[in-house]
């Protein structure tokens, strides 16, 4: 998940005698640049992923340093590095105190580290392990996109993960996500990415089909679980103006799995999308992880329309509720009593309804095999595969 705060304090933390002193929430955040902060106005050019480093010149006063890393905070920057020494000599308590609050890791190196040397090796090592994600990234959309390219794909990912290990897919989606230009979606990419906390090098994180693609290499199910809580938490928290939609696929063993387990992801995307919930887990979806998985929507538009649409027209027409009986009717195993106390409707006038309805749909409904039938209509319907009364 491209070069992270972790990384650059392994990496290079000894040659510039670095340390983090706060913020280690933000531990595994990537960084997309290193950019020198001495005012407020360099800012502006913050997307998403920057490292911001200061040797202090305009934030001598603790009020400004604090401002400075709420507004990093809010341009959701990968970290900040300050050079003390002169124009800072020392952290004081409420700094630590916000970078902890914030999840902003705060770093520092002495006065007599050349600075502009130390932006030079990040930036080329930042550069460097963006093209090996970008490999990573085009080799495991080969895994999903073709078994037939799995092989290949395979050799290419060995030095970086466990290829005979489990993978999970992850799929994350806005409304109007396919639509935006390239820089928007960027852009949004940086921040999920920062709000991904504690996802390790186990990860790979890219845009692919429409949707941000999360593939996980042998995290365990708990470690994931907590991943997409706090990235709904911190998402809903710091883009409030987007709604995210999650589609948790299947946990499955070897590379070569992939594309099976994207078809599951994608499939609880869909159902969350339809539906309108944030996440749904494709392990959870019942039959419907059955129906999701059927690439003709065309069948099954044909299947719940052919069984479905004399109610539907004929609620159209008089505005009343056969259809919602008959899904009653169905899901309470036919007792009157019950669908009674769901629909505040007396059982007399139930019944009467309910033979209304097999006269119009031309059947008794006393097999196992009519029921199912219609009980997979009114699923397929709540799929949305079924169009309006008028287009017939």
């Amino acid at each position: 998940m491209g070069f992270t705060i972790e990384d650059m304090l392994t990496l290079t933390g000894d040659r510039y005698q670095m340390s983090m002193i706060a913020g280690n929430r933000g531990w595994s955040n990537s960084i997309s640049w290193v950019l020198m902060v001495e005012d407020f106005t360099i800012l502006r050019n913050f997307v998403g992923k920057e490292l911001a480093v200061t040797m202090g010149m305009g934030f001598e006063s603790q009020e400004k340093l604090l401002t400075l890393i709420r507004q990093l905070s809010a341009r959701h920057a990968a970290g900040l590095i300050i050079n003390t020494g002169v124009y800072i000599d020392r952290i004081s308590q409420p700094i630590i105190d916000l970078c902890n609050d914030l999840g902003l890791p705060l770093l520092i190196v002495p006065w007599d580290i050349y600075i502009a040397e130390m932006i030079k090796d990040l930036s080329v090592r930042i550069f460097l392990q963006g093209m090996t994600d970008e490999q990573i990234s085009v080799a495991f959309i080969k895994a999903i996109a073709s078994p037939d390219l799995a092989a290949a794909a395979k050799q290419d990912l060995l030095q970086y993960y466990d290829v005979d290990g489990v993978f999970q897919i992850i799929l994350l989606n806005t409304p109007g996500l396919d639509t935006m230009d390239t820089v928007e979606r960027k852009r949004i990419g940086y921040r999920m990415e920062l709000f991904l906390e504690n996802i390790t090098h186990n990860c790979s994180f890219f845009y692919y089909d429409g949707s941000f693609v999360l593939v996980c290499n042998d995290i365990p199910p708990d470690v994931t679980d907590q991943v997409i809580r706090e990235f709904q938490r911190r998402m809903h928290l710091k883009m409030p103006e987007l709604r995210f939609y999650i589609g948790i696929g299947s946990r499955l063993k070897n590379l070569e799995s992939l594309g099976t387990a994207y078809q599951r992801a994608r499939a609880a995307l869909d159902m969350a999308l339809i539906t309108e919930k944030n996440c749904i887990s494709f392990d959870q979806m019942g039959i419907y992880r059955l129906l999701y998985l059927i690439p003709d929507k065309e069948l099954l538009r044909e299947m719940s329309e052919d069984l479905l649409m004399p109610l539907i027209q004929y609620d159209k027409k008089h505005d009343s509720q056969f259809l919602e009986t008959l899904e009653n009717y169905l899901t309470l195993e036919g007792s009157f009593m019950a669908m009674s106390e769901k629909m505040f409707i007396h059982r007399n006038t139930l019944m009467y309804r309910m033979n209304r309805i097999k006269k119009l749909l031309g059947t008794d409904l006393t097999t196992s095999e009519e029921k199912l039938s219609y009980q997979i209509a009114c699923l397929i319907m709540h799929m949305g595969q079924i169009p309006d009364a008028t287009l017939r």
